[in-house]
């Protein structure tokens, strides 16, 4: 299990940033996998304009700060259609202007046809999602790139858990680490669970602090 000693102060201002506006939350909530979890990350709840420019600009700062060279952004369908966008104008305040392109679920007959909308794709390629499950959604998403005639060459994420994919342990893997190591593409999460752990250890907030004990519990159990 990893052990986060530093302070990212960008993965600090992000998670307080995700409670204050209802995304991160705790309590007791069933994951896609099936496990109970004491916190839940739910990046459809950033519902307005205010806190989607904020995420976006979230999102621009660590693509900016991680020196990753890409030519634009793919969104997968659905979540990452809008988060794409977030970010191509959040990096767009920051001086810097790349198109971006997102998929159909079911290809257009009539129009322009096909299942790419947006700019074309070419070049480098980096895709926009909220979080990595166990990464096969990724994998089609870089297929789609690749099959455009352009190289996927990262994964930018809100929230990594940190946690495995699978409850079998001959897949000890997070999905963030199936992605970099069979996927071949570097991940980049804005925050992730030891941020989120760091953050529970030195809120003032006692309400949120009660939380620490069961989100440590979760990471032991579940945790890489």
């Amino acid at each position: 299990m990893t052990n986060t000693t530093h302070t990212d102060p960008l993965a600090q201002d992000f998670v307080k940033f995700s409670v204050d506006a209802g995304v991160l939350r705790f309590g007791e909530f069933t994951t896609k996998a099936g496990r109970k979890s004491p916190y839940f990350f739910n990046t459809g709840l950033f519902d307005d304009g205010a806190k989607l420019m904020r995420l976006g600009e979230f999102y621009a700062r660590r693509l900016l700060a991680s020196g990753l060279e890409f030519d634009m952004l793919f969104g997968p369908a659905y979540k990452g259609i809008t988060l794409a966008a977030a970010v191509a104008i959040g990096l767009a305040k920051e001086g810097r202007s790349v198109p971006y392109a997102y998929n159909r679920k079911e290809a257009k007959d009539h129009g322009e046809g096909g299942t790419l909308v947006g700019a074309p794709v070419q070049g480098r390629v980096l895709i926009i999602d909220d979080v990595i499950t166990d990464g096969a959604s990724k994998r089609e998403a870089a297929d789609m790139i690749r099959a455009a005639g352009a190289t996927p060459v990262g994964v930018a994420i809100t929230m990594d858990r940190q946690e495995r994919a699978s409850d079998d342990p001959a897949s000890p893997r997070s999905g963030v680490q199936y992605v970099e190591q069979e996927l071949g593409l570097k991940v980049l999460s804005i925050a992730t669970l030891a941020d989120l752990m760091q953050f529970l250890d030195t809120t003032g907030d006692p309400t949120l602090a009660a939380n620490r004990d069961k989100v440590a519990a979760y990471r032991q159990r579940y945790g890489v």
